[in-house]
Formats: structure tokens, C-alpha cells, sequence
């Protein structure tokens, strides 16, 4: 499905902004037995970077519709989000706005009702700005930043090298780089010759070598909704890495 389709939009307002109990009304099991905080993903993956003070720039690289890039916001003075996609910036924007876009939830896809994209509690929407970008070739006056944070990007890039091969003259000394992926390989995005050939933690690792450390790896659930009856269930493996 195209990122600039108004369906995935939606499931994606609904992903990073939903509550517990939109995303699950209707939803034909006990949602008890779900993974502990499998409805938190765009906010755990930014408690990955293991923020313990304020920091003076984040980029959040494939930012979707805007989740993380607020949550970033009361630690960061600038929040950069960048993402491939027109209508997912656009959407981030006016909510950074204070515009509260109305989406839909789908029942079934043919039936949906509309809620309303709320801007997180906490959230400091002067400090964020968010611009179509591609993260293969990237601007270059974007500077460097105390934290580059990449979910669930890598995966979707046909050549995810060049993203890889940037990371060091974005990230400065001592800075963080969390990048959180499900590893779904797939030809129709990334080319078979472009993807590891083995782990993707083993990869991560032999290309980030010299410039950074691992510091820890962690699998963080995710749950998107597409209706009442389809929802996917899945874990990033989410990974910390400290610029050296």
C-alpha cells in the first residue's frame, strides 16, 4: 500500500495517537492477553535513548505521523522529523499546529467512524518542525544532533547503507543513535542484494563499527490496527548505540 494513501494515514493516526481503548474497541479477544505495552510503541522507543537530562537537537528519521518527534520534545530545544512520505509530515504538522485532524477507525474496511488525533500531554509543539525527506540522501545542512532516533525505517530502505554510511556525521561524539526495526525484509522494498545476508543486529554491528558502541538491545511489541478484525502484532528489535 502507497504511504501517501489516506487508509494507511489513518491507520497510522490510530497507531501513534489512539487510546488503549479506541485502538481495541470492537476487537474480538481478550485484550488482557496482550504484550505489556505493545500500544506504546512511538513513546518506548523514545524511552530507549535513555534520556536523562536535556539535550539541544533530535532527529527523528522516519517519523510517520509525529508520535515520537512530540514525545522527544520536552528533552530536546529542536525536534527534526523527517519522513518519506507527503501526507504523513503534512498530518504531523497540523497537529503540531494544533489543528487535531479527525481520522478514521475502521470496523470493516468498507465501515469507519472518526476520532480525532489528540497532541500528547507534555508536549512542547514549538520545538518540533517535520519536512518530506529520504533518509538514503538526506539534506546536507542538517547538522548533527545529541540523538538521531530511527523506528521501524531501516527495513523499508531499498538502499539502507546509505543511511547507515551518514549516521556518523549525525550523530556527535558521545550522542545517541536507538534504531528499533521487525527485521521484515521484503524484495518489493529492499532489493536482495541490498539486504543483510545474515542478523540485522549483525549487521548493524559491522557497519557501525569505529563509529559507535552498542550499548543495549531490547524487543519492543507494536500492535497497528488495521479493522476490529485485523490487527498486526509485532516486536522491533530496539537497539541503543552511543557515538564515539
Amino acid at each position: 500500500m502507497s504511504y501517501e494513501s489516506d487508509t494507511l494515514r489513518d491507520w497510522y493516526l490510530l497507531f501513534h495517537y489512539g487510546s488503549p481503548e479506541e485502538i481495541l474497541d470492537g476487537v474480538g479477544f481478550d485484550p488482557s492477553t496482550l504484550p505489556e505495552g505493545c500500544l506504546d510503541f512511538p513513546i518506548a522507543t523514545v524511552k530507549a535513548a535513555r534520556l536523562d537530562g536535556p539535550i539541544a537537537r533530535a532527529l527523528d528519521l522516519g517519523c510517520a505521523v509525529g508520535r515520537s518527534s512530540f514525545e522527544l520534545s520536552p528533552f530536546a530545544e529542536e525536534v527534526i522529523g523527517i519522513d518519506f512520505s507527503h501526507s504523513f509530515v503534512d498530518v504531523a504538522a497540523k497537529i503540531g499546529k494544533g489543528e487535531l485532524p479527525a481520522y478514521r477507525r475502521y470496523r470493516e474496511m468498507h465501515l469507519s467512524d472518526s476520532l480525532e488525533a489528540r497532541l500528547p500531554e507534555g508536549a512542547v509543539p514549538s520545538r518540533v518542525r517535520f519536512e518530506q525527506g529520504d533518509a538514503m540522501s538526506l539534506r546536507k545542512d542538517l547538522g548533527d544532533f545529541d540523538l538521531v532516533h530511527a523506528a521501524n525505517l531501516l527495513c523499508r530502505l531499498p538502499e539502507p547503507l546509505k543511511f547507515l554510511h551518514r549516521l556518523p556525521s549525525l550523530v556527535r561524539p558521545g550522542g545517541k543513535f536507538v534504531i528499533s526495526t521487525p527485521a521484515t525484509w521484503l524484495p518489493e522494498y529492499t532489493p536482495v542484494e541490498n539486504q543483510p545476508s545474515g542478523l540485522t543486529l549483525d549487521f548493524l554491528k559491522e557497519h557501525l563499527a569505529g563509529s559507535f558502541h552498542l550499548e543495549e538491545v531490547n524487543e519492543v511489541p507494536f500492535l497497528i490496527r488495521e479493522h476490529q478484525r485485523k490487527l498486526q502484532l509485532s516486536t522491533a528489535q530496539t537497539s541503543l548505540w552511543i557515538r564515539e
